[in-house]
């Protein structure tokens, strides 16, 4: 119930955190109090700025009212999160922001990339045996 009730919600916190090792992840009170003003926004809420993040809901939501961020936030009715095969991953409700690419544009290059290796692979072993045939023969002049 509620002007919501058919819709959901994703924020892809991928970018919103720190680094503590190879492994771990973890947010400061100002990222945590970001991610909940996105949310406090999107229902229609007061954003609360105890923790600092004022600068950082200025700079996504100038007005002071949520709008869909690339990268970022977006918001899917069930209908959308039901043609996707009702997948969950943020990526494919979060509007791709400006340094990502597509699948279709990662696959690309993924086969550009992988025909590269083949060729540079190729000119490798060539180079091998260019090498082996003068180390031989400069072997069996000395």
């Amino acid at each position: 119930n509620g002007p919501r009730a058919d819709e959901v919600l994703f924020i892809d916190a991928r970018e919103i955190y720190n680094t503590v090792d190879r492994a771990h992840r973890d947010w400061t009170p100002e990222q945590i109090e970001f991610l909940a003003n996105i949310v406090r926004l999107w229902r229609g809420e007061e954003p609360e700025y105890q923790a600092g993040s004022s600068e950082m809901i200025e700079d996504r939501f100038a007005d002071g009212t949520y709008s869909d961020v690339a990268g970022l936030c977006g918001v899917a009715t069930v209908a959308q999160i039901e043609m996707q095969g009702w997948s969950l991953n943020p990526g494919r409700y979060v509007a791709v922001s400006r340094d990502e690419v597509s699948d279709a544009d990662f696959q690309s290059r993924m086969q550009a990339l992988q025909a590269e290796l083949l060729a540079l692979n190729a000119s490798s072993s060539e180079l091998e045996e260019k090498v082996r045939a003068a180390t031989s023969e400069a072997i069996a002049g000395a």
